[in-house]
Order: structure tokens, then sequence, then C-alpha cells
């Protein structure tokens, strides 16, 4: 089965992996990219920008009922959690988990129901542990888990809660982590070959 939807989780010190990760994904990459960053309720739309300057892909900020679109990156907004639901996004207004909303767990565990072994998991710098159970869910339906090296990370504590939830997962750098995706544009890997 090929890889259906990329799931990228971070928190502190997220903004500069995240830069580095979307540069690191070719025009010709297929699969839809989905950002959860822990951000201020009040946040602005500043994010996607700041991405779309490193990108060759359309970044764009999730609004209710978007259609998810196959080589495209889409930032949860601040303050809404964000599921996949059939072939678009959903926004709510539940309660934060573990403090925050968007909730990583939240997003990935949405994606694992839905794709289940189509869907590729990564959990990147932050400060807590939102993504491990996320993580958990990805690797139990068969999809790919991918954790950024703790002692590479700004801040150890997600990657480290994530590789306890999922030991198994793929350990690798920001550019290991990039050039692991990237690699999947080579591979052919899309939503039109997906069973």
């Amino acid at each position: 089965m090929a890889y259906r939807i990329v799931v990228i989780g971070t928190s502190w010190g997220g903004l500069a992996a995240l830069r580095e990760l979307v540069g690191a994904l070719p025009s010709s990459f297929k699969l839809p990219v989905v950002l959860v960053q822990h951000r201020h309720r009040e946040s602005d739309h500043l994010l996607a920008t700041l991405l779309q300057d490193r990108a060759a892909l359309k970044v764009c900020e999730v609004e209710d009922k978007s259609p998810i679109c196959a080589g495209s990156i889409y930032v949860a907004p601040a303050d809404y959690h964000l599921l996949i639901e059939g072939n678009h996004f959903a926004l709510s207004t539940e309660e934060p988990v573990r403090y925050s909303r968007p909730s990583i767990d939240v997003t990935f565990t949405s994606a694992a129901d839905r794709y289940g072994a189509g869907t590729i998991g990564v959990v990147l710098t932050g400060a807590n542990a939102d993504g491990a159970a996320g993580l958990e869910r990805i690797a139990s339906r068969g999809g790919l888990a991918v954790v950024q090296a703790p002692e590479t990370a700004e801040s150890p504590a997600m990657p480290t809660a994530a590789l306890r939830a999922v030991p198994a997962a793929k350990v690798l750098t920001i550019t290991g982590i990039g050039a692991l995706l990237a690699g999947l544009a080579l591979e052919g890997h899309g939503p039109e070959r997906a069973a």
C-alpha cells in the first residue's frame, strides 16, 4: 500500500525544524502534509507565510471543510483541533488535550483512523508528551512512525516521549527526515496509488 498522508507534530523549537523540513520537499512531492504546531490561541496566520518562504509546495492554513489535496502543506490553525473526515478537514473547539489546541494526538489519531497503514507520522522537537499517543496509534495501524533524534531537538521531551511510546520508530535528524520524505516522491508514492 502506498503512503497517503504525512502528519507532523511539533511544539517548542518547531519553527526552525519545520522550515528546514518543508524546504527539503520537492515540488514533485505528491502527498498531503499536515503540520500541527503548538501556538498561542491568539496567534496570527504568520506561520504559513514563514513556511511558504522555504517551501516549493503550496502552504495554507486549514479552514473547516477544506478538501485534502495531494502535494499541499496544511497548517493547523491556532486554537482549533484539526481532524480528518473523509476527504476533507474538520476543525473542533473541544477542550484542549494536554493543555494544547491544536493537539498533535488528536490529529495523528484522526489520520491513523482514516488512512491506516497509509499514514506517516513525524514527531519533532517539543516540550511535552503530545504526539506520543497519536504516533502509537499510527504505528499500531501499520503506518510509518518517525521521530526526530532527541539529542538534535531544541526541546527533547516530545521526541523522547514518542520513542517511549513507539520504540521501533525511525529516529533521524531533521535533514534525515527531509531526505526520507523527499525519497517518497522519487518512489512514486501518492494518493493515486493507494489501495
